[in-house]
C-alpha cells in the first residue's frame, strides 16, 4: 500500500458505507418484490400480467434503473476511492465483476422476459407457455436475488478491514 493520509482513508470508508448501505437497501426492495409482487404476477398468467404495466401496475422500471444506477455509480466510487488499498480494492473489483455479471444477466434475460409479460398484458394472444416461463423466470429470480445478497454481505468484512486500518 502506499502511503494512505487520513483524508483519503475518510473518503475510501465513506464510499464504501454508502455503497454497502445502498446495497442493502437494494437487496431489502429485491426480497420484498421476489416474497410478495413476484408471487403475485405470476400465480396466473397472463390475467396478473397487468400488475406489471406501466400505469395501470405496480411496475418497477423506473424504480429500479434509478436504483440500480445509483448503486452502480456509488460502487464505483468505492473502487476508485480504495485504490490505493490493495486487500480492499482486489476485493472490490472480484465483488463488482460477479455483481455486473448478474447485471448482464438481469438485462439480457430477466428485463426482455418481463418486457414480454408486459406485451401479454396487453395482447394476451400473445401468451405461449406461460406457466413454464414464469415459473423459470421466478425460480431464476430466487438465485439472482440470493447472488446480489451474498455480494453485498462481501461488502461487510471489506468495511471491517477499512476501518481498522485506522488503529
Amino acid at each position: 500500500m502506499e502511503n494512505i493520509t487520513a483524508s483519503y482513508l475518510m473518503r475510501a470508508e465513506l464510499w464504501l458505507c454508502i455503497t454497502t448501505l445502498i446495497y442493502f437497501l437494494m437487496n431489502g426492495a429485491q426480497i420484498f418484490e421476489t416474497l410478495v409482487f413476484v408471487p403475485k404476477w405470476t400465480a396466473s398468467p397472463p390475467d396478473n400480467f397487468n400488475l406489471l404495466l406501466d400505469g395501470k401496475g405496480a411496475s418497477l422500471k423506473n424504480f429500479w434503473i434509478v436504483f440500480h444506477s445509483i448503486h452502480e455509480i456509488t460502487f464505483i466510487l468505492a473502487i476508485v476511492f480504495c485504490w490505493k488499498i490493495d486487500p480492499v480494492r482486489n476485493w472490490l473489483l472480484i465483488l463488482f465483476a460477479v455483481h455486473f455479471a448478474v447485471r448482464v444477466w438481469t438485462l439480457s434475460f430477466f428485463a426482455p422476459n418481463i418486457i414480454d409479460f408486459q406485451k401479454m398484458a396487453e395482447t394476451p394472444s400473445l401468451a405461449k407457455d406461460l406457466i413454464n416461463r414464469t415459473s423459470i423466470w421466478q425460480t431464476l429470480n430466487y438465485i439472482r436475488v440470493a447472488i446480489f445478497i451474498v455480494v453485498s454481505l462481501g461488502l461487510i468484512p471489506l468495511c471491517i478491514r477499512l476501518f481498522s486500518l485506522r488503529h
